[in-house]
């Protein structure tokens, strides 16, 4: 896959991931739940690829780690495990209220 294609893609993923996560905004869905969602639309996504873009959206602050009580601490949760909820700056993008260069496809 060309550097163009593989960026046009990993864009695509991340928007995904806000449209799955504002279906059921404000609920949380686990990463493996996530995955599944997107497997229908991107049959050769990676669980690998799905952890970076997930850490890339909440870094940017639009994904928010949930951690349930049954976690503890929360670092010891695979990523297949954790929960993962929309906030509201990752409404405004999903929504396009608000544009990342990121996210643009």
């Amino acid at each position: 896959m060309s550097g163009e294609s593989c960026a046009r893609q990993i864009k695509q993923v991340r928007n995904e991931v806000l449209v799955v996560l504002k279906m059921l905004y404000p609920a949380a869905l686990q990463g493996e739940q996530i995955l599944r969602a997107l497997l229908a639309v991107f049959p050769q996504l990676e669980w690998d690829q799905l952890k970076k873009d997930l850490a890339y959206l909440c870094e940017k602050g639009y994904v928010q780690r949930i951690v349930a009580e049954i976690e503890g601490d929360g670092r010891a949760t695979t990523w297949r495990r954790r929960w993962f909820r929309l906030t509201s700056s990752g409404v405004e993008v999903a929504d396009h209220c608000v544009e990342d260069k990121a996210l643009e496809v």
